[in-house]
């Protein structure tokens, strides 16, 4: 195992996870094998769970875990068949095998039950403003009025005062400035400001506007196109391993898949080993996000609210093609080769995907005590009059009555994020 940070060693060396359930204590160790590759808001979350069994009475740490070391009996957990600090593949077929796993899971569930919202509290004593912008793509074929309807009631939909340039209309709306001034954009600000955390900032996107728009270091661009040269490879690697290697089960092609990483030729990413890994996790996960560009945004979006907790989020979708029949999603094939039939977009297939995504983005962000009471939400479509704005009461935009210019749209989560 990696070496951890600094308080986490002072707490195993105390011996404060010998103390623990053996099943519950171990897994940690795996969840932090590589420790370099979580991201900080991940690190924080476990530094701030053991502090907090460190810091509370012994005896009501006993009482919590109670329900897990009798699941623990239960299902024959010993010293001799589950040694302290290991953590095997063995031992993960052991808990899914037993009759007995339920009532394991439901004890581990019964322990965050309780301990998460201490530790939500305590996030949200400290919070802060953050800023989320969900771009729809100017070809979607409803207007504003037939889009996020899934969330519309939860925020007020805003009157915005188009350009007669329609190319400025999201350089205006993410930089305050025409396309031509190639000033930076909110994330870019964002990330400049003194007191910026490491990976505080992400544009995930169809294209790569965004990213050519972003030039400050520190902002986690994430794009579907830019990924192109090592999607292709990949779908190619994976067919091959599946053909010729003659891979036996899941796990060896878990092990297989992990060592297809991006290359320094296929991307930015590749200079960070944890957005390389990160990038590697979203594209290899199985749902898709290989073939279909708006999944893609989807699942990464989803992916890095949960892991990196980041306080300014860009969400460009795009148009998807059309899935073709027998294209072998499950095994990643490139479906461009496997079928001659021609490409084709899906307008409508598009807008009802988006309509879900939209709700699932905002139902995201939620979940975290982060995102609570402080968290301003702005849905756009590309081009359009009107916008879906979301967020505490004082959020300036949820008074707006007249048509808002782009530029002001722009200046108002700036403001909010004090950048």
């Amino acid at each position: 195992m990696s070496k951890l940070s600094p308080s986490l060693e002072a707490l195993i060396e105390k011996g404060l996870f010998d103390r623990l359930p053996v099943t519950f204590s171990t897994y940690f160790y795996e969840q932090t094998r590589d420790w370099e590759l979580l991201f900080p808001a991940e690190q924080s979350y476990y530094e701030r769970l053991f502090g907090l069994f460190d810091k509370s009475d012994p005896q009501e740490v006993d009482r919590l875990f109670e329900g897990v070391r009798a699941a623990e009996r239960l299902m024959g957990v010993s010293e001799a068949n589950w040694p302290k600090r290991s953590f095997t593949l063995q031992q993960v077929d052991f808990l899914n095998r037993s009759s007995h796993y339920p009532e394991w899971r439901k004890a581990v569930s019964a322990v965050f039950a309780k301990v998460d919202p201490i530790l939500d509290a305590e996030v949200a004593r400290h919070g802060r403003p953050r800023v989320v912008i969900v771009l729809s793509p100017a070809e979607m074929p409803v207007g504003p009025d037939r889009q996020w309807a899934r969330i519309a009631q939860h925020g007020k939909r805003v009157p915005v005062d188009v350009p007669e340039d329609g190319s400025d209309y999201i350089p205006l709306l993410l930089t305050g400035k025409p396309a031509a001034a190639h000033a930076p954009p909110l994330a870019d600000l964002y990330m400049a400001s003194k007191d910026a955390p490491a990976y505080g900032a992400w544009c995930v996107e169809v294209g790569d506007r965004l990213a050519a728009m972003s030039r400050q270091a520190g902002v986690v661009r994430l794009s579907y196109q830019r990924l192109a040269d090592y999607r292709a490879r990949l779908m190619s690697e994976v067919q091959k391993a599946v053909d010729d290697e003659q891979i036996k089960g899941p796990q060896q092609l878990v092990a297989r898949l992990k060592q297809m990483k991006i290359r320094a030729g296929e991307g930015d990413l590749a200079g960070d080993a944890l957005l390389a890994e990160f990038a590697r996790a979203i594209l290899l996960s199985g749902n898709g996000t290989l073939l279909i560009n708006n999944t893609f945004v989807e699942w990464a979006s989803v992916q890095g609210i949960r892991r990196a907790r980041p306080f300014v989020t860009v969400i460009a979708y795009g148009i998807r093609n059309k899935v073709k029949p027998f294209s072998s999603l499950l095994i990643y094939t490139d479906q461009d080769k496997s079928t001659p039939i021609p490409t084709q977009a899906d307008m409508l297939g598009s807008y009802v995907d988006l309509e879900i995504f939209h709700q699932y983005i905002w139902q995201e962000f939620m979940k975290y005590a982060e995102y609570r009471g402080n968290t301003a939400f702005l849905f756009v479509a590309d081009g359009t009059d009107e916008a879906l704005a979301i967020g505490p009461p004082d959020f300036p935009l949820l008074s707006a009555s007249s048509p808002q210019r782009l530029e002001s749209i722009f200046g108002a989560m700036k403001d909010w994020l004090g950048c």
